[in-house]
């Protein structure tokens, strides 16, 4: 089926295409979405895109108008018409994206192709639940890819999907003859049960009131200049650097290591706040300015890549808490904050299977005190995730952002010359005192790592398909920290990460006083705005981890007793 290209005239980018159609042309490969009615083609943009291709692959089918909008600045939401190929009408039907295991049928020509009418989705409805992307069951498989662990047994797959977002499943949940469910599908199924009960229903008609709401709230916050940055709320952010690392730089000079370690990590701490706003353009709001400065923050000053960044954390923006797709909650074989990994889940991110082999078994069943302890470790994944990105060129090599592997690797370059040479190689004298600078400045960045997965470790995992809004999905598996407003700097905007992850480009310093805007819209649509204190939400987060690690241990029994032909031991 021709259609158009970004570069054909706009009558033809105006053409109303069908479901049917743009189902066929997934299943041709294209990278097809849905942008505020607008049918955009982006595989022309795939491997430029700054954010990674990846993140685009996990819209594909659906509307991402809310992602798309959440997550760009206005001068790449301007571009995306040049990617336009015609548009919808009437309101869409998400599919499940390939990446996800959408399947998808190829369109005939010949075909009889229903008109342009507002009920076309609906011709469609019967046959999408049954053989295209109707998502599948949320659990209910082992990836094949994946070596099973010994003594596990391949979970077959339902025919018919609990899962919520399937068109057929609710005659599914009312029929009387339910499959036996094992014990993994058993609990992943209680845990969609608790979020149906918990959460706004997901029908069409509530959904949609709650995407309203939230956009007419987006409008509220950009009238109330929400959105603008006020460049003098960096200056106590820059007089803590300058102290910090003066500090430390001064008890080096005394010699003084332990203390020294201390305030450089300090500084670390400090500096991931504004590489974090600078990564979602919420500081100047332009795309090249806001990564010069995530760079230098960073890179020359931190040794960590904000292209790496990007690209794990749009990803993690759009699929959160998804423990096949997020890379945020992928930490087998240290963490599983779902029973799912129990089950040697294969990730869409890294493309590797997360194998629950003998270390994964050990780890997790004590990963509820381990949590602190490795959290402490954390800088030194980050130096290894940041190394492999750019070694491995896996940030954009054309388009706008060509230049930023090497500007980065130029900014890793002067920071270990700085700390590598200067600090710890010509400035410490013995290799004690090295080994002691280096563990306690990176020791010390410890609670920024904590604070980073508090907001999502604890929170559900559950899996409610494609019929679920983005401010739904983003709201359910996020938490916010209660603190007062004099400890702002020391969480650094990491507390407000539900109101984050609604409007990810708002400046940190104006998150709190879009909080109480929140909190209005989430009672007005009844759902729950998870708000713990800094210590519940830490019990929160170990409680799950050692949930997980009960539930391991029930796994373990229940291999041991299948192993041993005692089937009536669990």
């Amino acid at each position: 089926m021709a259609l158009s290209n970004p570069g054909e005239p706009t009558s033809r980018k105006e053409a109303i295409l069908t479901r049917r159609q743009i189902e066929g042309l997934i299943a041709e490969g294209k990278t097809i979405f849905i942008f505020d009615g607008k049918v955009i083609r982006a595989d022309s943009w795939l491997n430029f895109h700054p954010g990674g291709d990846k993140s685009i692959m996990h819209v594909v089918g659906r509307d991402a108008t809310d992602e798309v909008h959440a997550l760009h600045s206005f001068e790449a939401l301007h571009r995306m018409s040049f990617f336009q190929i015609g548009r919808i009408r009437g309101r869409w039907q998400n599919f499940l994206p390939p990446i996800q295991g959408g399947k998808f049928r190829p369109y005939n020509n010949e075909e009889s192709i229903q008109g342009p009418t507002d009920d076309y989705y609906e011709s469609d409805r019967e046959s999408v639940s049954d053989t295209t992307s109707a998502p599948a069951s949320p659990i209910f498989d082992l990836p094949e890819q994946c070596a099973l662990p010994q003594g596990a047994r391949r979970i077959p797959r339902l025919r018919e999907s609990s899962s919520v977002s399937s068109l057929s499943s609710a005659s599914s949940r009312e029929s009387d003859e339910k499959p036996k469910l094992s014990h993994m599908d058993a609990r992943t199924q209680q845990e969609i049960d608790l979020d149906l009960d918990k959460y706004p229903p997901l029908d069409p008609i509530v959904q949609d009131d709650i995407v309203r709401r939230y956009r007419q709230l987006n409008e509220i916050i950009q009238a109330q200049g929400l959105y603008q940055c006020r460049y003098t709320d960096y200056l106590p952010d820059v007089f803590r650097w300058v102290l910090l690392m003066g500090l430390s730089l001064l008890f080096l000079r005394f010699g003084w290591y332990c203390l020294s370690g201390l305030f450089l990590g300090l500084f670390w701490h400090q500096l991931v706040f504004t590489a974090h706003d600078a990564g979602h353009m919420g500081i100047t709001h332009s795309f090249h300015f806001d990564t010069v400065i995530g760079v230098l923050v960073a890179d020359f000053l931190g040794g960590l890549s904000i292209g790496w960044w990007k690209r794990n954390h749009n990803v993690h923006h759009i699929v959160t808490n998804s423990p096949e797709h997020d890379p945020d909650i992928e930490h087998v074989p240290f963490f599983a904050i779902s029973h799912r990994f129990l089950q040697s889940l294969r990730s869409t991110f890294y493309d590797r299977c997360m194998a629950y082999d003998n270390v994964a078994r050990f780890a997790i069943k004590y990963q509820h005190l381990l949590y602190y302890p490795i959290m402490t470790l954390g800088r030194f994944n980050l130096y290894i995730l940041s190394w492999e990105f750019l070694l491995r060129g896996l940030g954009p090599r054309k388009g706008p952002a060509w230049w930023h592997r090497w500007f980065e690797i130029g900014g890793h370059v002067v920071f270990w010359t700085w700390f590598g040479y200067g600090i710890l190689y010509c400035s410490i004298p013995d290799t004690r005192s090295r080994i002691l600078f280096l563990l306690i400045s990176h020791m010390v960045t410890g609670p920024l790592h904590v604070q980073i997965t508090l907001s999502h470790f604890g929170m559900s995992t559950a899996d409610l398909g494609v019929n679920e809004s983005f401010p739904q999905k983003m709201l359910r598996t996020t938490m916010d920290v209660d603190c007062p407003p004099w400890l702002d700097f020391l969480h650094g905007g990491l507390q407000f990460q539900a109101i984050h992850h609604l409007y990810p480009r708002i400046p940190r310093h104006n998150l709190r006083q879009t909080q109480k805007l929140v909190q209005g819209f989430c009672n007005d649509v009844g759902i729950p705005y998870a708000l713990y204190g800094f210590v519940d939400g830490n019990k929160q987060v170990v409680g799950r981890l050692a949930d997980v690690a009960r539930q391991a241990a029930i796994f373990a029994h229940c291999q041991k007793a299948l192993a041993s032909g005692d089937h009536h031991s669990h």
